[in-house]
């Protein structure tokens, strides 16, 4: 199923529709933000520092381990090389909303690759799978991420000193992730596979890195699931 060209009249529409359904993420997306702005801001990164990462990395799993590592004096080809194989992950998203997506063309399938994170990822899959494949949506959607991220991480910078002590801010992402986890998750079958996913990580995880075990376990259960969906589903 593709993207269908959308009258004009529904334009604005399915835009309020991706902002409405992702705001409940933006409000937990809030606190990682504010997280973000207040180590990068003890870290010595300026508010234009802060503003550039966030609008052109748009990262925040990425942006935090690039604060970390210049924290501890690393050079830019290491921090950028890490942060790629951090986002790994994206391929695997990105290959999921292209099947939607493949009539958009190739520059506007690239500027959209742009806007795919975790948060964007979630809500727009669920949204197409229920056969809305409109890629406005996906637009609304990661604005509405976008321009929280930036306000969250210059509002962490500037008023970080002021935050009282024990907030819990260090669980936000994780809780973030795992609320994602269950909007995806809506039949047994998906289940199963994100618990095997979660199982399988946890087993090779000594043989590699945090970062390598979440993205060969997630290849793998994502292709053993597809196989299985076939199996069970034959055309």
């Amino acid at each position: 199923m593709t993207a269908p060209a959308p009258k004009e009249e529904n334009l604005a529409a399915v835009l309020k529709d991706g902002v409405k359904t992702a705001w409940p993420i933006c409000l937990g997306y809030f606190p990682i933000g504010l997280a973000f702005g207040v180590i990068a801001g003890k870290a010595g990164l300026s508010p234009l520092d802060i503003g550039l990462m966030s609008v052109l990395v748009f990262a925040g799993s990425a942006q935090f381990i690039a604060v970390s590592m210049l924290t501890g004096g690393a050079g830019l080809i290491p921090v950028v090389m890490t942060a790629f194989v951090v986002n790994l992950r994206h391929l695997l998203m990105s290959s999921s909303l292209s099947v939607f997506l493949r009539d958009l063309g190739a520059w506007r399938t690239a500027l959209y690759g742009y806007g795919v994170t975790d948060e964007s990822f979630a809500v727009s899959l669920a949204e197409f799978e229920r056969g809305k494949p409109d890629h406005l949506f996906f637009i609304g959607s990661g604005l509405a991420i976008y321009g929280l991220w930036q306000l969250a991480t210059l509002i962490g910078h500037t008023f970080g000193s002021a935050l009282p002590a024990g907030l819990g801010l260090e669980y936000a992402l994780a809780a973030s992730l795992m609320y994602l986890l269950i909007v995806l998750t809506r039949t047994r079958r998906s289940a199963i596979v994100a618990l095997f996913a979660g199982l399988l990580a946890l087993a090779v995880y000594p043989l590699l890195s945090n970062t390598w075990s979440t993205v060969t376990a997630t290849f793998i259960a994502a292709t053993l699931g597809v196989l299985w969906n076939r199996w069970r589903s034959p055309s």
